[in-house]
């Protein structure tokens, strides 16, 4: 069937406003590359591979299909999204990365779904290739004396180059190219992996006096996507050593923090010269430190800046050196203490006649520099035989001191004091406080020191509160010194209100602001094991309730209605506590419509419309009550329409009306036509991009629209090549529905018609033309403004047919992995051919087809036509053909063809012997009748002006007699 008569067949159907069922369809999606593309290629199972060199701009577009419009998603690799998109491009059709790094290299994801079947998924693999500067490390054999590295030794020189694709090295001594083979001291190995990657080892046996030279390693990817080679050179000579350098500091080097401290590193040895370099053990340097040559200063130095500090040398001759040192910054931390009863009874009190101990613990950087010292009263206290002061103990932890007041007198009362210091000086001392003290003395007996206990205030467990409240969680806690409480969760492993596992209080009281339901549950206060008694820990618990109002969904509803019919809307309760729930109630804006008591065997309560009318038109709330407020369910009850929703599946269905204006075919489905009444029209609003008045019109429907139901409608007096904003606005009964809106852009007709068929590839279905799926590789569209020609420079056209940048049009990418011989086959929409009597045609008609060419670069290949004709097979002679390169400009070429039946055209490119040999095609047209001869070209009507001497001469004179050559 005519392709034309299908086409004006449906504009007809469009222009009458019939309606076609069935229009919902589930998604389809390709994905289509733009950007910088090195090379697009096709492996098994349908995956697309797109090479791309680092650095460029990554751009996939993902095309899709299918009723409703499909929403879009890109991931990356196993379906999970990558943070390395911009946020913009994970749900837009297009994703861009801007300047793309090696490492998001990978299987890229296009998911396209409308809730109709599965989604449509598919993939592309994206391959970044990139090269570095190959780097040569010298090494000696393995046993061999330092001394005299390179005198008659054997040296090896190591290449390194990390690439994509794999890179090929070649080795260079001066201007002299080394081969296996070509030199007897001189042996190449092949490549081989490593952990560093892919290497070239050089191997100089015994070295000789020619060998001492300028030696070059090449890393070449053969140009693969524009990227030259890179090279290095090393100079080999009788002195060339490893390095080795001297810190002229002290290891370690201990300071007070504020001090500046310089590190200075030099060279003892080396040839070239090391390069030195500093580290830290802290990954990386501190923000404030100044490199100068080899010196490393830290100004004003924090304790968070000590660690090991190293300098490193490096000159690519065996292996780097390497001298640290580690920096100290003097620190004392804030001490504790604990006091230990008599640890030969069993009794936690502390009592006269018994031994007591008081430990005193401090941290301190560096440790060996910490000094005790104990006061009484403020005066200085001596170890004696009955105040034993050890500096430290084995069984507790470094930095502590401690004190063994034996045979404990009613004299010891008082105030001890630890003081610790470093011996350095500069950090403040640090003392701590330990009161001993009585106001009672009992007969033969005291007790003036006493153990911890804590308890639990009558009436505060359990403790109910309302979310939202501040609560206090209490224990008394009794003793002498009184301890610090710890506050944890007793009843699940689950962080305090402030995020920590444990929470100090000073007081016995856990204060929580703004409680929360997750809050609920078991707290434990524990005693400290920490400046206090050295003994068991006490503990108690205390319970926490916490009362919040209903939880109920859903918290917002829209229902869509038509009048007459009933409307039932449920709340249900999710959770509450108390679970009890006191009542309900049912309100329309502020009036209320009903309340009771929740009945306890249910979790929901509804309410029934059972005819809605226009005064049931609004926003109900059902408040469900418990003793700690109202849970909110609220409905808003609507006759609004849905949105429609604008057809996609059909590629710019625009036409040509007049020279200047254009027309589109607006078509649409209505998303639950039925859910309210009936739509008796659409308000139509269309504006001009870039302009702010809308013009509006009503479109009128008659009976009811179905569910899936096409609509069309035609938009005329649409001026080229303006693009419009449409607006689509349903309206029934109750008022306007939900808007739609959608940009119109317009596009030159497709219409395969031999009389009138022009293609110039400027739309994306480049006019229904199709790559054959047994050819080699594809044709591409670009156009200059998006090609990045320095890829394959010298070779490919600059502009379009008709000189613009902007224009687009076909062409061979012929870089790797393409090799010669390679072809590429773009073929034609079929185009019919109808007999003039049944029993076949005996005169076939004549058609004239033209296109041009665009054939620049030393590598051009060949460039066929084709005749491929229904039921035969593609002609294996083609109908034009033409080899080489025709020079950087666009010229014309016709061929007047006779087919029998209904024909297809081919275009075929084949690639040349190198890669700069781009074809290009462009602005392909299809007459009726034998083609005419074409008229002189312009340069060979020149050849006739011979006359022609000055510029206005050429362009009077020459013009005229070009004319007259023409005719």
């Amino acid at each position: 069937m005519d392709l034309m008569v299908v086409f004006w067949g449906l504009l007809a159907l469009a222009a009458e406003g019939i309606r076609c069922q069935g229009v919902y369809a589930p998604p389809t999606v390709r994905i289509i590359h733009s950007g910088h593309a090195c090379n697009v290629e096709e492996e098994r199972h349908t995956e697309r591979v797109y090479t791309i060199r680092e650095g460029e701009t990554l751009e996939l577009t993902c095309l899709v299909t299918g009723h409703p419009r499909p929403q879009i998603r890109w991931t990356k690799t196993a379906g999970s999204v990558s943070d390395r998109f911009q946020d913009s491009s994970v749900f837009n059709e297009t994703l861009v990365i801007a300047k793309i790094l090696r490492n998001q290299g990978g299987r890229y994801y296009c998911k396209a779904e409308n809730g109709l079947g599965s989604p449509a998924i598919k993939s592309i693999r994206v391959d970044v290739y990139y090269l570095d500067d190959p780097v040569v490390t010298v090494h000696q054999s393995i046993g061999e004396a330092k001394e005299q590295f390179y005198y008659e030794r054997t040296v090896f020189l190591r290449c390194v180059a990390n690439s994509n694709p794999p890179v090929r090295y070649s080795w260079h001594r001066g201007r002299e190219v080394l081969t296996q083979g070509s030199d007897k001291g001189v042996e190449i190995y092949e490549p081989f992996f490593t952990q560093q990657g892919e290497t070239k080892i050089l191997k100089l046996k015994n070295l000789r006096p020619q060998d001492y030279a300028n030696y070059s390693c090449i890393a070449s990817v053969r140009n693969v996507c524009g990227i030259p080679d890179r090279s290095v050179i090393f100079r080999l000579t009788n002195k060339t050593a490893s390095p080795s350098i001297k810190l002229l500091v002290e290891d370690p080097i201990v300071v007070n923090p504020g001090q500046t401290v310089s590190l200075v590193c030099i060279t003892t040895g080396g040839e070239p010269p090391p390069i030195l370099t500093w580290v830290s053990s802290n990954d990386s340097l501190p923000q404030r430190s100044v490199v100068k040559g080899g010196t490393l200063t830290l100004p004003a130095i924090t304790s968070e800046e000590a660690g090991i500090y190293s300098c490193v040398a490096s000159n690519n001759v065996g292996n780097p050196a390497k001298k640290s040192t580690t920096i100290v910054v003097r620190a004392l931390k804030k001490g504790r203490f604990w006091i230990t009863p008599d640890p030969y009874h069993n009794d936690d009190n502390i009592q006269i006649g018994r031994e007591v101990k008081i430990s005193c613990q401090v941290e301190a950087t560096p440790p060996e520099e910490l000094i005790f010292s104990w006061l009484k009263n403020g005066r200085a206290l001596r170890s004696s035989e009955r105040m034993v002061i050890t500096q430290t103990d084995p069984d507790i932890s470094p930095g502590t001191t401690n004190l063994d007041i034996i045979d404990l007198k009613f004299t010891d009362f008082g105030t001890y004091t630890c003081v610790a210091a470093l011996k350095g000086g500069g950090i403040p001392e640090i003392s701590i406080d330990v009161n001993i003290s009585s106001t009672t003395v009992p007969p033969l007996f005291f007790s003036f020191l006493v153990p911890p206990s804590l308890t639990v205030p009558r009436g505060k467990s359990p403790l109910v509160a309302r979310e939202g409240d501040t609560v206090e969680l209490e224990c008394l806690v009794s003793g002498k010194p009184k301890p610090i409480i710890l506050w944890s969760r007793a009843d699940k492993e689950a962080p305090m209100p402030d995020g920590s596992m444990q929470m100090e209080s000073y007081d016995g009281v856990l204060r929580i602001v703004n409680v929360s339901r997750e809050m609920t549950g078991s707290y434990r206060c524990q005693t400290s094991q920490y400046n206090g008694f050295n003994v068991k820990p006490r503990e108690a618990v205390v319970e926490l309730m916490v009362q919040y109002p209903p939880t109920v969904e859903p918290v917002h509803m829209e229902v869509r209605q038509g009048l007459g019919r009933p409307v039932v809307m449920t709340c249900r309760v999710l959770r509450a506590h108390p679970s009890r729930v006191l009542r309900f109630e049912w309100l329309l804006s502020n009036r209320l419509l009903h309340a009771g008591a929740f009945d306890p065997q249910k979790d929901e309560t509804e309410y029934t419309i059972r005819n809605l009318n226009r005064e049931g038109w609004g926003e109900y709330t059902c408040n469900v009550i418990n003793e700690a407020g109202a849970g909110k369910c609220t409905f808003q009850v609507t006759g609004k329409a849905y949105p429609p929703e604008f057809y996609y599946d059909t590629y710019s269905p625009l036409w040509q009306d007049r020279p200047r204006v254009y027309g589109f075919k607006l078509q649409w489905t209505q998303m639950n036509p039925n859910a309210v009444d009936r739509i008796v029209a659409y308000r139509l609003g269309i504006r001009q991009m870039g302009l702010q008045r809308w013009w509006e019109q009503e479109i009128t429907e008659e009976g009811n629209i179905g569910k899936g139901e096409l609509m069309t409608h035609n938009l005329t007096e649409l001026i080229k090549p303006e693009s419009y904003e449409v607006r689509l606005t349903p309206i029934t009964r109750f008022g306007e529905g939900d808007s739609t809106v959608r940009i119109v852009t317009y596009s030159a007709p497709i219409n395969p018609h031999l009389r009138e068929f022009h293609c110039s590839f400027e739309e994306e279905p480049i006019c229904m033309f199709t790559q054959d799926k047994n050819d080699d590789f594809d044709w591409t569209r670009h156009s200059a403004a998006t090609r990045d020609t320095k890829y394959t420079p010298n070779t490919g056209p600059s502009a379009d047919r008709t000189g613009s940048k902007q224009g687009f049009y076909m062409y061979i990418e012929t870089s790797r992995p393409r090799k010669e011989g390679d072809q590429a086959r773009l073929i034609s929409p079929l185009f019919n051919v109808a007999p003039k009597n049944p029993y076949g045609i005996n005169n076939p008609p004549a058609y004239c087809f033209g296109f041009f060419y665009h054939m620049y670069g030393k590598h051009i290949g060949t460039l066929n036509a084709l005749l491929k004709q229904k039921g035969q097979m593609t002609s294996e002679a083609p109908v034009w053909s033409l080899s080489g390169n025709q020079g950087d400009r666009w010229k014309q070429a016709k061929v007047s063809i006779h087919p029998t039946s209904s024909f297809q055209v081919v275009l075929e490119g084949v690639r040349g012997p190198g890669i700069e040999g781009d074809i290009a095609i462009d602005d392909i047209t299809l007459e009726e009748g034998e083609c005419r001869d074409p008229p002189p070209k312009w340069d060979e009507r020149i050849s006739y002006c011979s006359v022609c001497t000055t510029l206005e001469q050429y362009d009077i004179l020459c013009s005229i007699v070009a004319t007259v050559l023409v005719k």
